[in-house]
């Protein structure tokens, strides 16, 4: 009868141990951080550029230093759209002294997980204030109608405007998670500003404002590092 007893309690403890682990279940692989930045959705990004800006035919140089964003749509696994904006501050001895600003729309080839190249569109301006550079003939107050420089060997002593702007840009993406990483991008740019003086003054026959007016072509290279969110 001892025998018996203790059997069956053994049995009751084995049955409810079995009944504790309940069954065996195999967990789902979860998606790679890396994969994840593969998938369409809204992308945004801030950074800090430095770089140069280099004056064509006349126009004056400078250095670049400002922030930086780029907001668009991952389309699929190879293709994204982005807008992207930048205000830096261009300056230098004998040179620019100016906010430059530029937005263009840049469609993005990913032509690997981490590496991203681009082409942008669209503008580019000047805002500048006063400079020691001197004032070119004509001066504002001999004109009696509004006047174009032929070049920019002699620059006005002040710029500003907006012009066409384009771009060319690689990205290397550093994963750091599912939401973010961190980014290392070298672009090229080139842009058309016109320049213009306003002198003051108006024509006598049509009453218009009398302007002077020069365009200033530029190229330039910046490298930024920032950080993207998804």
């Amino acid at each position: 009868m001892l025998k018996r007893a203790l059997l069956g309690l053994l049995l009751v403890a084995g049955t409810v141990h079995a009944d504790d682990d309940g069954a065996v279940r195999l967990s789902l692989p979860t998606e790679s951080d890396r994969a994840a930045w593969t998938q369409p959705g809204f992308r945004l990004a801030l950074g800090m550029a430095y770089g140069r800006m280099q004056g064509l035919r006349g126009a004056p140089s400078g250095r670049l230093l400002g922030p930086l964003l780029h907001a668009g749509l991952r389309l699929d696994k190879d293709w994204s759209i982005y807008a992207s904006f930048m205000y830096a501050g261009a300056s230098q001895s004998k040179g620019l002294s100016a906010l430059r600003f530029a937005g263009t729309i840049d469609p993005t080839w990913h032509a690997t997980p981490s590496l991203a190249l681009a082409v942008g569109f669209g503008f580019a301006g000047l805002v500048e204030g006063r400079t020691s550079r001197p004032d070119p003939d004509p001066l504002g107050s001999t004109l009696d109608t509004s006047y174009t420089f032929p070049d920019a060997s002699h620059p006005l002593p002040s710029c500003s405007g907006v012009g066409a702007a384009g771009l060319a840009r690689g990205t290397y993406a550093y994963v750091m998670g599912p939401r973010a990483t961190f980014n290392v991008e070298l672009e090229v740019f080139g842009q058309y500003t016109a320049c213009i003086d306003r002198t003051g003054r108006v024509e006598p026959d049509t009453a218009r404002p009398i302007i002077r007016e020069q365009y200033w072509p530029h190229v330039g290279v910046s490298l930024a590092l920032g950080f993207a969110w998804r």
